[in-house]
């Protein structure tokens, strides 16, 4: 191969490699964003916290284990369930229950 051909595979991989950065940037990187900024939310969960877990249980948080956390659903129910099933964390301040 000489100089010119090493050039037009350089330059046959400018669009790929342009369109795999825009992929990163608009969906990859906000996707590990979120993904961060949930388990960040997780691990700072703490005892009366109001939670809405992923199967749309409103609860409020009885005691975190390390794996898994205690919930009250209501004045007699207490469940216990895995941490990655926490949705959000509500703020009563924002949140009309």
């Amino acid at each position: 191969m000489n100089g010119a051909e090493q050039g037009s595979t350089l330059m046959s991989f400018i669009p790929l490699i342009a369109l795999f950065a825009i992929f990163y940037f608009l969906i990859i990187r906000p996707q590990q964003k979120q993904q961060q900024k949930h388990k960040d939310m997780i691990n700072a969960l703490a005892k009366g916290d109001n939670i809405i877990t992923n199967g749309g249980l409103y609860a409020e948080v009885v005691k975190v284990e390390e794996n898994f956390i205690k919930i009250k659903l209501n004045e007699n129910t207490i469940v216990k369930i895995d941490k990655a099933f926490v949705a959000k964390k509500v703020d009563l301040a924002n949140e009309a229950v």
